[in-house]
């Protein structure tokens, strides 16, 4: 039986990996830059039960660089809060099944502290003050200036 001679067997193992290395395919630069900003892009939670505006904040929002999730009820949270970190719900108050305050409201009951903000056509006082009540940090309504909003 030959003896083991360890500087040798480090050598080959050293000149395997190399070998292994260069089989692999090497990722661009511009492409490793790419997915390391969408693992950093802030993800907003749409609730609206209008396709429409979904549509149109998934592309606005997009644009501005955020990632998007979309809901068109309060009953579709459970398949989209997954373990993706939302940073900002946008919540409609007229939602078919559960409205929107009581959609804030469940939320805030599970601990979920993420922000919320109304977005609503609702613009009677009392149902401002029953969406801040409810837990949302700010209420919006519309039509509303896409500058406004982002403020």
């Amino acid at each position: 039986m030959a003896k083991l001679n360890t500087r040798d067997l480090v050598a080959k193992i050293e000149r395997l990996a190399k070998e292994k290395m260069r089989q692999e395919d090497i990722v661009p630069l511009k492409d490793f830059r790419d997915l390391k900003q969408k693992q950093n892009q802030k993800c907003i939670l749409v609730i609206d039960d209008d396709e429409t505006m979904r549509a149109a904040f998934k592309r606005i929002f997009e644009g501005e660089n955020y990632r998007v999730k979309l809901a068109s009820d309060g009953t579709q949270l459970s398949s989209v809060l997954d373990d993706t970190p939302i940073d900002l719900i946008v919540l409609d108050i007229m939602l078919p099944k559960m409205d929107g305050v009581a959609v804030c409201r469940n939320l805030r009951n599970d601990k979920i502290m993420t922000p919320i903000l109304m977005l609503t056509a609702k613009d009677i006082v009392e149902d401002k003050v029953k969406g801040l009540d409810a837990g949302a940090e700010d209420y919006l309504t519309k039509p509303f200036a896409f500058k406004e909003f982002l403020a």
